[in-house]
Order: C-alpha cells, then sequence, then structure tokens
C-alpha cells in the first residue's frame, strides 16, 4: 500500500488536534456536519486526500476557516518527522 505523503499526514493530524481540542469524537464531528464517520478517520488516518472544496467543507465544522485549517497542517509539516510516521503507518516499529 502506497505511504500517505508528509502533507496529508499533517492534515490529517491537525484536523483530529482541533476534533480533540473540541472534545469531539468522529461520530460527533460527522453528525456536526453531516459527514460519514468512516470519511473522518480516514482524513484523520491520512488515507484520504482532501479536495479544496473538501477543505471548505470541513473546517467551518472544526469552528476553522479554511486558511487556519491549511495553517494548521503546514506548521505539523514543517514538524513532522516523515520517517518514523511512514514506518508506523506502515506496522513496523520505529527504531529509538
Amino acid at each position: 500500500m502506497p505511504l500517505a505523503p508528509p502533507v496529508q499526514i499533517a492534515l490529517g493530524r491537525a484536523v483530529k488536534a482541533r476534533r480533540d481540542e473540541l472534545g469531539l469524537t468522529q461520530e460527533q464531528l460527522a453528525l456536526r456536519g453531516g459527514l460519514q464517520q468512516k470519511w473522518i478517520s480516514n482524513v484523520e488516518t491520512g488515507k484520504r486526500d482532501l479536495m479544496y472544496s473538501s477543505l471548505r467543507r470541513l473546517a467551518p465544522v472544526l469552528d476553522l476557516t479554511t486558511a487556519e485549517l491549511i495553517e494548521r497542517a503546514e506548521a505539523g509539516e514543517r514538524d513532522l518527522d516523515v520517517t518514523d510516521d511512514r514506518d508506523s503507518l506502515a506496522g513496523e516499529p520505529t527504531a529509538g
């Protein structure tokens, strides 16, 4: 299975972090935005690459603007250790 690009992983982490900040489960977020819980899960785990239209739909559900959501993802991408994430996404233990 191909590994998700760093930006996709970072965006998923930003969505999850914001959902956690709001104290919402994936199901609650899905209901709040008229989305599917599985779709939210796929976004958060980097399995789904979001189109701009999806970002515009998701951001308000997280009480963010689209720009704020993208900024959070970009900040996370800068901090992302791609090697560790790719190993963990592949189910392999990381060194260290």
